[in-house]
């Protein structure tokens, strides 16, 4: 099963904030480098995404409606129901991690490469993951304010307003001007790829960094992470059924099921450890240690879904949709999101 390499950059950021922690005024210019690459990310974010195509996507509303729901009414249920774990498998920051990582956003490009892989429906799959990305900016932060309160150890109504300052204007601005840079944006985007994922090694080195200083680290042991990467298994596994078999008692073709599939049942690595910078303050390492996990045991295990998706025997007796045809041929391959 493959590994992400981005997942390894990851770790190995979290090991240089263990072994070289920003402190005193490096911590300062490493917050205020954070806190602009975050507003900076969302701002990319705001610019590429295209209004038409999320106009289009909205003539296949159910689907989108279903993808939704299984993002941020479903998961968010099945991680209040984790509760009763806590304290006898997660810690009170693990579960409060876990939780949290019910309530963000989904994937685009793995969603869409996944898709691809096993002949679904691309274009929905790349319509549910934006517009699960745009909702997301605003409803991950009110279901944060609902379901974590003041647990999260630095939330209060204030991260609010820091999301929307940090994440939606930024966004929006995005939007706005997307008119005059949308073509560069599109020439550059190999490049701009690279600064998101830059973007993201700053944000996770800062927290981390604080984490390191606050010696919350040591309220986590090899048991616990153990506790903590079954309950995610499990999360995954039932997630991955609820989306396949609801699906079809919906009455979506295969198709749109694997859209389903993949877009409903993941999390985005990119939206989620901004977001929890933003709302946990010197706490977010502890909170993003679940989505990381869970990130790159989702990676693994649709890798082979997708795979054994693509020979299923309906694929022979059901048309491939032309785009997602000629995505197959180029060969899209996920990427970290």
């Amino acid at each position: 099963m493959p590994i992400d390499p981005y997942i390894l950059l990851l770790l190995g950021t979290v090991g240089l904030a263990a072994l070289l922690p920003a402190r005193g005024t490096g911590a300062d210019v490493a917050a205020g480098a954070s806190t602009a690459a975050i507003a900076f990310l969302f701002f990319l974010y705001g610019a590429r995404l295209s209004t038409r195509e999320a106009v289009e996507g909205l003539k296949h509303w159910r689907l989108h409606v279903t993808v939704l729901a299984c993002t941020f009414v479903v998961f968010p249920l099945l991680g209040l129901a984790a509760r009763g774990l806590e304290p006898v498998l997660l810690t009170h920051n693990l579960y409060t991690g876990l939780l949290f990582l019910t309530l963000v956003p989904s994937t685009i490009q793995s969603s869409i490469a996944f898709t691809s892989m096993a002949r679904g429906n691309v274009p929905a799959a790349i319509c549910a993951g934006s517009f699960s990305s745009l909702v997301g900016i605003v409803v991950t932060p009110l279901l944060a304010a609902a379901l974590l309160g003041n647990s999260g150890g630095g939330f209060s109504a204030d991260s609010l307003v820091k999301i929307v300052l940090q994440l939606l204007v930024p966004f929006l601005a995005g939007q706005v001007l997307r008119r005059w840079i949308g073509a560069a944006i599109t020439r550059h985007k190999k490049v701009l790829g690279y600064v998101d994922r830059g973007s993201i090694l700053l944000v996770v080195y800062t927290a981390f960094s604080e984490g390191m200083v606050q010696g919350i680290w040591h309220q986590v042991s090899a048991v616990r992470l153990a506790g903590l990467l079954a309950v995610e298994a499990v999360l995954l596994a039932v997630m991955l059924t609820l989306t396949w078999y609801g699906g079809r008692a919906l009455g979506f073709h295969r198709e749109d099921r694997i859209a389903i599939q993949f877009a409903g049942s993941k999390k985005s690595l990119a939206s989620g450890l901004p977001m929890a910078s933003v709302l946990f303050g010197a706490h977010a390492s502890l909170a993003v240690l679940p989505l990381m996990l869970f990130h790159q045991m989702q990676l693994m295990v649709c890798a082979v879904i997708a795979k054994r998706r693509a020979h299923d025997p309906e694929v022979a007796t059901t048309p491939v949709p032309p785009v997602a045809a000629s995505r197959i041929a180029v060969g899209t391959a996920p990427r970290s999101d």
